[in-house]
């Protein structure tokens, strides 16, 4: 079992074809505007059926504002690596900080010596590998005197000037199968990127064991190297086998990738527009959240427990929300403002049940109080995205009046872009909320009811509330595309993202009102 602790970065590895090429674009923008971190293309010169990578990344750059960047990965018997360092640099500094580096040895040897590249034996292709990447670091370099000196078997740089260094520490990924290639991804690389499809049951496991062995070997820490995955798949209705299922599975399947052997970056092969909406709004959260609920059970269980503190009979001290410190419970829960943007009401509020008053005489551990801390944390990432949706909505409001006003061909366009774009956040927040509220009927529900029979009243109410937000949610669909399909249908999405608002604000604050306690006192992740 090896869990590096990486944040989880999720992208999408992009076809570069040239018979469409606007598709090709068209989709890394998706990939951004869905919320994905990477975009990442293919490399392979000289194929000319495809764009070439280089010219590529620099375009999508251009048309891209967060989203990172990388060739997956980079042909080096075709991009000579003094070279490659300055356009990496450059790109870099012109994105301000969005550019890595995925290098291979090469393969397809036949083509890449027809473009004139040199044939090597596998052997030679990775000293060549190691060779390269000292020549793009030490051009990086900029601090250290003197030119570039790299007398070597297949590069010689003698004295060529250092810089310009990149705009952040761009990582260097290597595209990595066999013993050799693992050994220098410990020695020298900040990443690992296979193909899943390209690997057998228990490849992982034993490139992490070669790569953590080699880092070791090298005076680095294991936890140096991020492990990526280019991973590929189908979503379904039903499961029918290793990532081909409904986002639930892809989830608790890439979670346990991330847990089992330690990949922190999923990139996901394909060109269709459903599949990264779906793989960035409905399976990169559930990972996250699921990933993020392990570690914390982990991190619980290893700490040496502390003295248990005195009893504290006074009134907790509340100087923020989510606070972890022990003595008294402490995490605070957001309460409902009571606000209502909509006339209408989904449910009776006065209805609903409450759980048992929480022992004034009990203390809790920071470990607890941090489980506590944690749904907190998570509802208020939900509560962020709802504002930029209502931000949203009245940018592309201010939009379409300007463009009605100007009645020109590019505002009109601009228009329609901003619409799209609406409705892609739209929904993909929808698919967030429906896998979070599965998450929890699946998951800690269950546990609340069978650890505190108390809760059961409550757990019942909250399911029910579910029921009703998917509905909700069902009216904001709806209302996303009559607003696709006509300028008029704005008022109706606003309604129905305001009845959103009011239901899972509401919501959200009764669920904390009654659970956190509980979560800390019983343990529950």
């Amino acid at each position: 079992m090896s869990d590096y602790g990486h944040d989880l970065v999720f992208g999408s590895f992009v076809t570069p074809s040239a018979d469409n090429p606007g598709r090709a674009v068209g989709v890394a923008v998706l990939a951004e505007q869905v919320g994905l971190d990477l975009v990442t293309f293919q490399d392979h010169p000289y194929q000319p059926a495809f764009l070439d990578t280089w010219t590529l990344l620099s375009f999508v750059a251009a048309r891209t504002n967060r989203v990172h960047l990388a060739a997956n990965v980079t042909n080096l018997p075709l991009r000579p690596p003094a070279v490659l360092a300055r356009s990496v640099a450059s790109l870099d500094l012109l994105t301000g900080g969005r550019i890595s580096l995925g290098l291979g040895a090469g393969a397809f040897w036949d083509a890449i010596e027809a473009m004139g590249g040199r044939r090597l034996t596998p052997g030679q292709g990775v000293r060549a590998l190691e060779e390269a990447i000292e020549v793009v670091r030490q051009l990086w370099d900029v601090e250290t005197r003197g030119g570039v000196r790299v007398d070597g078997e297949f590069y010689r740089v003698m004295g060529a000037k250092r810089g310009p260094a990149p705009a952040h520490a761009v990582p260097i990924w290597l595209g990595a199968y066999k013993p050799r290639m693992l050994q220098l991804t410990g020695r020298r690389a900040d990443g690992w990127l296979p193909t899943l499809g390209y690997l057998q049951p228990g490849d992982l496991a034993k490139g992490n064991a070669i790569i953590d062995d080699a880092a070791q070997q090298a005076g680095r820490s294991p936890r140096d190297v991020r492990r990526l995955l280019n991973i590929a798949g189908e979503f379904s209705a039903v499961g029918r086998g290793p990532l081909n299922g409904p986002a639930e599975q892809w989830a608790e399947e890439l979670a346990e990738l991330a847990l089992e052997e330690g990949v922190g970056t999923f990139i996901l092969g394909s060109d269709d527009p459903d599949d990264l909406r779906r793989f960035a709004g409905e399976v990169a959260p559930a990972v996250r959240e699921l990933v993020a609920a392990e570690r914390d059970r982990g991190a619980a269980a290893e700490r040496t427990p502390e003295p248990e503190p005195e009893p504290v009979a006074a009134p907790p001290v509340r100087a923020s929300r989510a606070t972890a410190t022990g003595g008294a419970f402490a995490v605070v829960p957001t309460p409902d403002d009571g606000v209502r943007r909509s006339e209408q009401q989904v449910w009776d509020e006065s209805s609903r049940p409450t759980g048992p008053e929480p022992d004034p005489e009990r203390t809790y551990t920071p470990q607890e109080q941090a489980t506590g801390a944690h749904l907190v944390q998570i509802h208020d990432g939900l509560r962020a995205e709802l504002a930029q949706i209502h931000d949203l909505i009245e940018q592309v409001a201010a939009g379409e009046i300007d463009a009605g006003a100007a009645r020109s061909h590019i505002n009109t366009m601009t228009m329609r872009q901003n619409r799209w774009t609406l409705g892609v956040y739209c929904e993909s927040y929808c698919r967030i909320v429906t896998t979070h509220h599965t998450i929890e009927d699946q998951s800690f529900f269950p546990r609340l009811r069978a650890r505190d029979p108390r809760l059961g009243p409550v757990v019942d109410r909250l399911e029910q509330e579910h029921h009703v937000i998917h509905d909700v949610l069902e009216g904001v669909d709806r209302a996303l595309v009559a607003y696709v399909g006509s300028p008029d249908g704005l008022a109706e999405l606003r309604a129905a993202v305001d009845l959103l608002t009011d239901a899972l604000l509401s919501h959200l604050s009764y669920e904390e009102r009654e659970l956190v306690e509980p979560l800390a006192r019983l343990g529950i992740a």
